[in-house]
Parts: C-alpha cells; sequence; structure tokens
C-alpha cells in the first residue's frame, strides 16, 4: 500500500506489546479470579455431599499438581463461586471447563444425560485494592439470603481449601 509523501503516515511505528504495560501493574503476578458458575436452567444439581466431595478433590490435586489455588467458595444448590488464584501462565477458562467436567461427571452418575451447565461463567479479576475478605463477607452469606440456613457456619457446602494472602 502506498501512501503519499507527507501524509503523516509513519511508516516506523513501534510494535506494541499485547498487553497494555500499565495492566501489569494494576494487575499483579498470580491474580485472584472470582468466579460463578450456574447450572442450566438453575437446576439445583450441586449441593449434595458427593458434589462436595469431587469439588475438594478437584481442587485439592489443581493445588498439589498444578500450584492453582481454590481459596474460600460456596456450592450453592444450582451454582457455585468460587476464588482461585494460579501460576503466570493460569488459563482460567481452561481450568473452569476441567472443573465443570470433573462435577458433571459426579453429577451425571445421579441424574439424566440431559445438560447440567450454563455455557460460560462469570469471573471478576480482583484489582490489588479490593478486599478479598469483603467480597468473601458477601458471598458466604448466600446460603442464609437463599433461606437454606440461619447462619452462614451451618451450610456445609462451603470453606477455604487454600488461603490466599488477600484479606
Amino acid at each position: 500500500m502506498r501512501f503519499p509523501q507527507g501524509s503523516g503516515y509513519n511508516r516506523d511505528v513501534p510494535e506494541y506489546p499485547k498487553v497494555p504495560p500499565r495492566l501489569r501493574w494494576i494487575f499483579a503476578n498470580n491474580p485472584v479470579f472470582f468466579v460463578t458458575c450456574c447450572t442450566y436452567r438453575r437446576r439445583k444439581l450441586l449441593a449434595s455431599n458427593p458434589v462436595h466431595t469431587a469439588f475438594l478433590s478437584f481442587a485439592t490435586h489443581a493445588y498439589s499438581q498444578h500450584n492453582i489455588a481454590v481459596g474460600c467458595y460456596v456450592i450453592m444448590p444450582d451454582h457455585l463461586h468460587l476464588f482461585v488464584c494460579g501460576p503466570d501462565d493460569f488459563a482460567l477458562g481452561r481450568w473452569v471447563a476441567m472443573l465443570k467436567q470433573h462435577l458433571g461427571k459426579q453429577i451425571q452418575g445421579e441424574r439424566s444425560t440431559s445438560p447440567i451447565w450454563q455455557r460460560g461463567f462469570f469471573d471478576h479479576l480482583l484489582r490489588n485494592d479490593e478486599s478479598y475478605a469483603q467480597k468473601w463477607k458477601y458471598v458466604r452469606e448466600n446460603p442464609v439470603r437463599a433461606g437454606l440456613v440461619n447462619n452462614a457456619d451451618e451450610w456445609p457446602y462451603s470453606g477455604e481449601i487454600v488461603t490466599i494472602d488477600r484479606a
């Protein structure tokens, strides 16, 4: 392509990095993600001992084998919330897909073969100045707000697997 001389087009434009440098300062290495996954048509499939055990197994393996830390979590009947932090090469989408597949195998043994999960998931990258503790305080009250228990400590499908130091 030819550009007329004096047109203001600069052929020597430097190549920019794929990630703006400012984002490396805003989002530290190993950021913490807040993730929510919902069941298909919000069916109540998740809040059970077998699913909870499968979740704990998956998260424990992820940490011991891949350095992926699941912090606080709440498994509700039709969705789950969790905080997760991985290494620099952590691929959140791939990891969530594997989590859904793992839990789906547990549920599949109990239910029909209809879809288990909504497509995709919601994620929010916690900024350095955001309070992990404040978000957790709100999320852990979900079973109380849903009328499932009177006190969040009574809900058997929540906890913390690895302490993520953001509080």
